[in-house]
């Protein structure tokens, strides 16, 4: 029943305008880019070494079955971890993001250096916005 105050939803775009507004406070009470950038650090960590078990780039074997290939399983599944629980817990977000920076940073040298650079940087700078967020109204 309307009265008068608020106006009836009787369509699609009023639908979707509600959605993306409800959408847009949630991102607004959690560091959601620094989610996001953490989740992305971790897909090309976990992506390099499945697809070429057996590629050998410049001398540099890529294979599931050394530590790169099990460093880049673990790195990249925490740091896709890490990425959801900004989005869900951010209260945790200092020791989640020092948990990015250190994963990323482990990555060099142990994910195929960290996913060719493709999943360092997005790291280092998501793990750094969740240590600088700060919630609304702080």
């Amino acid at each position: 029943m309307w009265n008068g105050t608020t106006a009836p939803r009787s369509g699609p775009r009023e639908a979707i305008a509600a959605a993306r507004w409800e959408f847009r406070v949630w991102r607004g009470t959690r560091p959601f880019w620094a989610g996001l950038l953490t989740l992305g650090a971790g897909l090309p960590i976990l992506y390099f070494p499945f697809p070429y078990t057996h590629l050998s780039l410049g001398g540099v074997g890529l294979a599931l079955s050394t530590a790169a290939g099990a460093g880049s399983l673990l790195i990249g599944s925490l740091l896709i971890t890490v990425g959801v629980t900004l989005w869900l817990q951010p209260q945790v977000r200092i020791f989640a993001g020092v948990a990015a920076i250190l994963l990323s940073l482990v990555s060099v040298p142990l994910a195929n250096f960290g996913g060719f650079f493709l999943g360092l940087l997005p790291g280092l700078i998501g793990g750094s916005l969740a240590c600088a967020w700060a919630p609304p109204g702080d």
